[in-house]
């Protein structure tokens, strides 16, 4: 008999996950802080329990997408967390981006309760959890990340097994090092673009297929173009990321100029009150910065 799964935290990347465990046919429940947003799931099939040890105590392995580390803490082991009614050989697997140390502390409570955990980030944005083709970097023990891959193999198309617990989460900032300064780049090319007079489409149209070609480019330049904010990734999310980045850095002593410069006019956009704006926005702060409007005059922002 399969394993019944669980999914805690229906955000934008949450609900493209957990509907993709649901049509691969998986005995689902659900529990999201704002009840509402599980109601499209439910009515899909999918059922609701009343809090995450609630979730736990009728699921075999227990997903979770929340926003930060204090999240994960909090349905974790909280007073209704899911330590709270798992049972010994149950299964966590956290698909948050937070704290790799902090991910080592949570792994080893649970183990003391018998539980075991995999911290398994993700990256694809709001379109891969959609589509399910999100790439998943996995820490944990090599039995339980076999014993995870068809929830994992549901939503992603990229699994890679990358080390002990913790290590998924360091991954994923390498990723997010990758991205945040891929989006830096993006927003300065295209400032510079609209600064000498070009045909923004054509000249995305030139460059994605060459050497400067990401998925970045490719997925975001055309929003960028068209003024469309909607998120992939919202701001408030990206800069939560960059936090965790410049303080593992500063543990390990390295120096993240690009990052580090992207975190700062982040801010300028929080401080506008643009965070639940799109992580491709961060070119406003650079619009800001030259005086300069980027992309098409008949867009709305």
């Amino acid at each position: 008999m399969s394993e019944k799964v669980g999914f805690i935290g229906l955000g934008i990347m949450g609900q493209g996950m957990a509907r993709n465990l649901l049509k691969a046919g998986f005995d689902l429940t659900v529990w999201n802080r704002t009840v509402s947003k599980a109601q499209a799931l439910v009515s899909e099939g999918a059922a609701l329990a009343h809090n995450p040890a609630d979730l736990s105590a009728h699921c075999d392995v227990i997903v979770i997408c929340v926003s930060d580390t204090p999240d994960v803490e909090a349905v974790l082991l909280g007073e209704q967390g899911v330590i709270q009614g798992t049972r010994p050989g149950a299964l966590v697997v956290d698909c948050s981006t937070i704290s790799p140390i902090k991910t080592q502390v949570f792994a080893r409570t649970l183990a003391e309760k018998g539980v075991h955990m995999l911290d398994a980030p993700v990256s694809g944005g709001s379109e891969g959890a959609a589509n399910g083709t999100l790439a998943i970097m996995v820490g944990g023990a090599a039995d339980q990340v076999q014993r995870a891959m068809p929830f994992l193999e549901a939503m992603g198309q990229t699994i890679t097994h990358v080390g002990d617990n913790g290590s998924g989460q360091m991954v994923k900032l390498v990723n997010q090092i990758l991205v945040v300064t891929g989006m830096l780049a993006v927003s300065e090319a295209f400032l510079f673009a609209q600064a000498g007079g070009l045909d923004l489409a054509k000249t995305l149209q030139a460059v994605e297929g060459g050497a400067a070609g990401s998925w970045t480019l490719s997925n975001r330049g055309p929003q960028i173009i068209h003024r469309d904010w909607r998120p992939g990734f919202m701001i408030d999310l990206q800069q939560k990321d960059v936090r965790l980045i410049l303080e593992a850095a500063d543990e390990l002593s390295v120096p993240l100029f690009g990052i580090s410069t992207a975190f700062h006019l982040y801010r300028t956009l929080q401080k506008r009150g643009l965070g639940a704006e799109g992580n491709h926005a961060l070119i406003k702060a650079l619009e800001n910065l030259a005086d300069i409007r980027v992309g098409s005059d008949e867009a709305a922002d």
